[in-house]
């Protein structure tokens, strides 16, 4: 039987990955500091075939100890996202960097290394982005995610540059743009928009999860190259997007006639090298709306600041 090192197993795409690996009958390793805390595992952590590490992956004799006892490894262990990295520097560089390194100095030829990349890395392009359109990021995560990349493609390994993810997650994230407008469009009863006419590209969280097992079963044709995962037909600008949610809400859109997104991504990708392996996206943007509302609407963050 396979096993599979997931470092950042408990974060937003591990905690949906795990399960997958499970059922497939891997003996799975998660690997992770538990930032986020340890309820998003508890439906699965029981799981006779799963092993479970607090761990750092800055750790150094920690993670490679790891690292050398397995077949796959799914590097997902990062600070993500402009905001976050943006807020610590330091640790950002410091995890998403040298964590990479760490693991990247003990892995031989003979395991497949998989890393989760990002589409941030391009920046603001003009035109499609593929994946020779030359690199330019906008962000201190996009920087550090493609120096970890290089390692990692140096390493023989597959790259996965995702589009921007969004859906449910047993590690829930609002801060991605997706769940974030829909959040406020059912509580708050408004989104307020800088520069809708920003192109992004998305991508559900269930299609990455499933191009990392489409990564270990075709790692042969794929490995020492980097890959945009997502599908054109979820290209779309802030605005689209917006608009999509507020056909199935009713909300207030106001386009800010001042101010700026401090996310400066605006592209359009191309995923036509992984599609011609044989990988496809499944859930389009209106099933992954529905999706969010009807999570997202029950849901009730309380203020212990705030009476109402």
């Amino acid at each position: 039987m396979e096993n599979v090192l997931v470092t950042g197993g408990a974060g937003y795409k591990g905690t949906l990955l795990i399960p997958k690996l499970l059922e497939k009958g891997y003996q799975v390793t998660l690997f992770d500091n538990f930032t986020w805390g340890y309820k998003p595992i508890l439906h699965f952590a029981s799981n006779k075939n799963l092993r479970i590490i607090k761990g750092d992956v800055r750790d150094v004799k920690k993670i490679k100890e790891e690292v050398y006892k397995h077949d796959n490894i799914l590097h997902l262990a990062a600070i993500v996202g402009y905001p976050a990295c943006s807020s610590d520097p330091e640790r950002a560089r410091s995890v998403n960097i040298d964590g990479t390194k760490n693991i990247c100095s003990v892995v031989t030829k003979d395991q497949r290394l998989i890393f989760a990349s990002t589409g941030s890395t391009y920046g603001k392009v003009e035109g499609i982005c593929t994946e020779e359109t030359p690199i330019n990021p906008l962000s201190l995560y996009g920087e550090t995610k493609w120096e970890a990349e290089k390692m990692v493609l140096d390493k023989n390994g597959v790259g996965l540059r995702f589009a921007t993810v969004f859906g449910i997650s047993p590690r829930l994230r609002l801060d991605l743009l997706i769940n974030d407008f829909v959040y406020q469009a059912i509580h708050n009863k408004q989104i307020v928009m800088f520069e809708g006419y920003f192109k992004r590209t998305f991508l559900h969280a269930i299609d990455a999860v499933e191009s990392y097992l489409f990564s270990i079963d075709n790692y042969d044709k794929m490995k020492g190259e980097a890959y945009n995962v997502g599908d054109e037909n979820m290209n779309f600008t802030k605005k689209e997007i917006a608009l999509k949610i507020k056909a199935k809400i009713d909300y207030y859109l106001h386009e800010a006639d001042f101010g700026e997104d401090i996310d400066k991504r605006d592209y359009e990708v191309s995923y036509e090298k992984i599609k011609n392996l044989g990988f496809k996206a499944n859930i389009n943007m209106n099933i992954g709306i529905d999706e969010l509302i009807k999570v997202l609407k029950p849901l009730t963050i309380i203020n212990e600041w705030r009476n109402a």
